[in-house]
């Protein structure tokens, strides 16, 4: 076996270090003592309370006063859309425009659902109303018995929203149907 060579290293030499300069501080100054200030009652803040704060169920309602829903309308042919779209169905056009929906509208097609998913009640009328501009909207007939008896194709119906339910902070989500006039 070959024997190991150790080497040994040359040890370091503790470098000086150069004297640390006395700094003088200046003698802390006696504390004085402020005379105690009197209390003065603050006038009380005036609570203002917030509206409850709304969101729509979709994108296309507007709230306010006078809610109404928003189309995107294509500019060459005026077909009018509610979601987003690349290009137009009917002409393939890519521009749209942003336009109002008429409020008044009547009814073109109705079903009475009997049976809905759970927790949403039912019987419900879903139905096809084409407003007073010609816009066609899938929407509920609200705020009227679901009975054939209480619908009728052709009867006047207006927009109207309705709260749905709240978050933990209390923002209120809000939908829209149709109601009869």
């Amino acid at each position: 076996m070959a024997a190991k060579k150790s080497a040994k290293k040359p040890a370091k030499k503790a470098a000086k270090k150069p004297a640390k300069k006395a700094v003088k501080r200046p003698a802390k100054k006696a504390a004085v003592k402020k005379p105690a200030k009197k209390a003065v009652k603050k006038p009380a803040k005036k609570r203002v309370v917030k509206a409850a704060a709304q969101v729509p169920l979709v994108d296309y309602l507007r709230l306010g006063d006078r809610p109404y829903l928003s189309a995107n309308e294509c500019k060459n042919c005026g077909a009018r859309f509610f979601d987003r779209r690349n290009a137009c169905a009917s002409c393939g056009k890519p521009d749209f425009k942003k336009a109002r929906v008429r409020n008044g509208a009547k009814l073109k097609a109705f079903t009475i659902v009997h049976r809905a998913a759970p927790g949403i009640p039912a019987p419900y009328v879903s139905a096809i109303v084409e407003t007073d501009d010609g816009t066609t909207v899938r929407s509920n007939v609200v705020n009227c018995e679901p009975t054939p008896e209480s619908i009728n194709l052709g009867m006047k119906l207006k927009l109207t929203t309705y709260p749905i339910g709240k978050d933990d902070d209390g923002t209120e989500a809000v939908a829209f149907g149709y109601e009869p006039v």
